[in-house]
């Protein structure tokens, strides 16, 4: 491994990284993330894109938990080696009971909550500039008798904001790794009450969120998007459905009046081509598996979630708690790299101290 960066300063920013569900791979990817960024010499800066290196990494989790999890990958001496370096450290939050890899416990199901809680704490202090998450499992938390749908609404809860926009972001081998943006007007909805929760106030809030936080922490002066319609067809002229006459085209126009470039309803089944995302920042679908199908088709295990519309910044990984893997070596960590790439590009937005097209940001 090549000699560590030098260490940063004390007023470094710091980026608070939480390692999710404890059976599930999420200690492993960030080991794994944390060591392979160090090995390009700290924290790279998004391979290389300003300003990484000055950044510092607090790993909240279970400090035995995670040694434990490094001796099993085999690379404990190195991880040791990070700690020591300055740029990383371990923010000991102690387990609920043991741990296996790969056994669900809900008696750590809280423990996954207080890992959330301490890094909003942190944003809302200021001592972190923004958060990265590892996957959770929503089962253990809700068997723990805590009602959980996702990171994105517990966070829109404690961040006391009214409305969130998920969005996954990233490269496509297949067509020159071209950024593909997918935001989702609804994200944990069964999909029968999908149309009764879009409505045209929150279609237009929605893509006021996304124009605005585009602007804001991906750098892009007017954001394109490009909206999708509900139904086959987008409607087919009302002949399919009157979700895209009565509620889509209505927030459009909107949007419009509001100088936003929004653009739509286009049928989803044919808008996820080169040709047509050429010139887009960003597609904004109406549920859950109509954008991310083929955003994940696309881009999976370089992908990043993002959460828009909060006072902070959050990025995550493309893909869950995966707990066949954990403790393996056979987890990839790719996706938590450039969630922590795409964090400190976000964080350089936000503070001026920006890069140059890092991952999921500028244009294609």
């Amino acid at each position: 491994m090549p000699d560590p960066a030098p260490a940063p300063s004390s007023a470094s920013p710091v980026l608070a990284i939480t390692t999710g569900e404890p059976a599930g791979i999420g200690p492993d990817i960030t080991i794994g993330a944390l060591l392979q960024l160090a090995g390009t010499n700290g924290q790279d800066a998004a391979a290389g894109h300003g300003g990484g290196a000055d950044f510092r990494f607090h790993v909240i989790g279970d400090a035995r938990l995670l040694m434990a999890r490094a001796e099993a990958l085999g690379v404990a001496h190195a991880w040791q080696r990070r700690i020591a370096d300055g740029h990383v450290e371990v923010r000991d939050v102690p387990l609920g009971v043991a741990c296996e890899p790969g056994q669900l416990d809900a008696r750590n199901g809280r423990y996954v909550l207080a890992l959330l809680d301490a890094a909003i704490d942190g944003l809302q202090d200021g001592r972190y500039a923004a958060m990265i998450t590892a996957p959770v499992q929503k089962s253990t938390i809700n068997d723990a008798g805590i009602p959980f749908t996702g990171h994105t609404e517990y966070l829109a809860e404690r961040a006391g904001v009214p409305r969130v926009v998920m969005m996954l972001a990233g490269p496509q081998p297949a067509h020159g790794n071209a950024m593909l943006r997918v935001a989702l007007a609804t994200t944990h909805l069964p999909l029968r009450a999908v149309p009764d929760a879009l409505t045209v106030p929150m279609l237009a809030e929605t893509l006021r969120i996304v124009d605005h936080d585009l602007r804001r922490h991906f750098g892009i002066a007017r954001p394109r998007i490009l909206v999708t319609g509900l139904n086959p067809h987008a409607g087919e002229a009302g002949h399919m459905g009157r979700e895209e006459i009565e509620v889509i085209e209505p927030a459009l126009r909107e949007m419009a009046d509001a100088n936003i470039d929004a653009r739509g309803p286009y049928p989803a089944d044919t808008l996820f081509q080169p040709r047509h995302l050429r010139d887009a920042d960003c597609v904004l679908a109406m549920y859950h598996d109509q954008g991310l199908a083929p955003l994940k088709y696309g881009t999976f295990g370089h992908g990043v979630n993002v959460t828009l519309g909060l006072p902070f910044i959050r990025t995550s990984v493309d893909h869950g708690t995966a707990l066949d893997l954990a403790g393996t070596g056979r987890a990839e960590h790719g996706s938590m790299i450039e969630a922590i790439r795409c964090a400190i590009n976000m964080a350089g937005h936000a503070s001026g101290r920006h890069g140059n097209g890092a991952s999921a940001g500028g244009r294609h």
